[in-house]
């Protein structure tokens, strides 16, 4: 069978495959290679997938094997799995997807399609938000409100969960920060993703994104990941060494598909976004912090994004180069999606809330930190007791998504680069 007819019935499937409920990865390699013919099919687009891994170049007749494999697994739950964002053995879970779909990033970096279920059908996180927030106004932290970013803080040092994942790669991350040679970038990247997957984004999203009228707030919000560890380097690496760095890891290459699809300009749009909305862009964004590719804040007096990366001496990729660092530098959706959240009109509570902070206390990932979260978990648990009646009616915040489709690949936007020789 030639390499087009394989390609034209992938695409043709396409459609059908929309239709099929979804299992998770793992659960989907389980029922395979329970059978002896997808057990079969599967370990080929292993060797495939092993082969692009190393970056063995395969021929014609390599090629029309693995395309045929995929053909092959017919409506295998595997073609259709997605994996959670929270979910145990995560990692594990993205590989079976890219194995299955490695004919789809064939040399193209424009992944497009997210191997990640839909935001909108995760089961939404009831946090303690507001709760935590209405203890802290009735503390002894009253002061002018000056620095949102503070705010933030306070609320999350209140939260037991919150204030041990980010002291926990605070500490990781400080350590030889600002020296190659002595920061563990890699441990630092591990805690900064736990931080933001295990803690619930009514917490994160106001420490990532807090409005700020000054500088000195500023540089509280930029150096919430800690950059001298998380995104810097002595000296700015080129964008696509940092891409193929990205791509040669199962989480980084999915959280930039997930970004790609969920955060991509959409002109037609009011927003600036695809029908995914600011919701499902703001999650992807977050879920890039913490890999290869991490972004942040230009400076401390800008809510302007970028790469630590150049595309100085970029050669005939230049375009592909420049193409990389305006995923995040010139991205309607990216920024209409942060200057939203950091707008958002404030509730009554926290307008109240905003009389009684202080802007006297800091966080850069201490002890001084670690003693104030200690203290303040204690008022809270100690005030929780008191007041439990009188808080017990309030709402409880939660992650809100917008509906965000995902849809199946258009093979044809890979179908020049599969037919050509490598």
């Amino acid at each position: 069978m030639g390499l087009a007819l394989l390609l034209g019935l992938l695409l043709s499937r396409a459609g059908d495959l929309l239709a099929l409920p979804r299992s998770d990865c793992i659960t989907a390699e389980q029922q395979c290679l329970s059978d002896s013919a997808c057990n079969a099919t599967y370990r080929v687009l292993e060797s495939c997938a092993l082969a692009k891994s190393r970056l063995l170049p395969l021929d014609q007749e390599g090629r029309v094997r693995c395309l045929g494999a995929e053909l092959d697994l017919g409506n295998s739950s595997l073609l259709h799995c997605r994996c959670h964002r929270r979910m145990k053995r995560q990692e594990h879970c993205l590989r079976v997807f890219w194995t299955v779909h490695s004919s789809m990033t064939d040399g193209y970096f424009n992944l497009e399609t997210s191997p990640y279920e839909n935001p909108a059908n995760e089961e939404h996180w009831k946090t303690d938000y507001n709760k935590l927030a209405a203890l802290l106004s009735g503390s002894q932290l009253a002061g002018d409100a000056t620095n949102p970013c503070l705010k933030a803080t306070h609320v999350c040092n209140l939260s037991k969960k919150c204030v041990r994942l980010r002291t926990e790669y605070a500490s990781i991350c400080t350590k030889g920060a600002g020296s190659e040679d002595m920061c563990d970038r890699r441990k630092c990247h591990r805690g900064l993703r736990n931080f933001f997957e295990k803690v619930p984004e009514d917490f994160t999203k106001r420490i990532l994104f807090c409005p700020c009228q000054d500088e000195l707030c500023g540089e509280r919000r930029r150096k919430t990941i800690v950059p001298d560890c998380s995104f810097q380097y002595n000296t700015k690496p080129n964008c696509l060494w940092l891409l193929d760095s990205c791509l040669e890891d199962h989480i980084c290459k999915s959280r930039l598909a997930d970004f790609q699809q969920n955060c991509q300009p959409a002109d037609t749009s009011l927003d600036g976004c695809a029908p995914q909305g600011h919701a499902a862009c703001l999650q992807a964004y977050m879920g890039m912090i913490g890999t290869p590719m991490t972004p942040n804040y230009i400076s401390n007096a800008s809510v302007e994004i970028s790469l630590w990366c150049t595309c100085e001496s970029s050669g005939n990729q230049k375009e592909k180069c420049d193409q990389i660092l305006g995923m995040f530098e010139s991205n309607k959706c990216l920024e209409n999606t942060i200057w939203s959240q950091m707008h958002l009109k404030q509730t009554a509570l926290e307008r109240q809330e905003d009389l009684f902070y202080s802007s006297s206390l800091s966080f850069q990932g201490d002890s001084a930190s670690t003693a104030l979260a200690s203290e303040m978990s204690q008022v809270a648990e100690g005030k929780a007791q008191r007041d439990i009646s009188e808080h017990s009616s309030m709402p409880m915040a939660s992650s809100v998504y917008s509906g965000a489709a995902v849809s199946w690949p258009s093979l044809a936007l890979f179908l020049p680069l599969l037919l050509s020789s490598r």
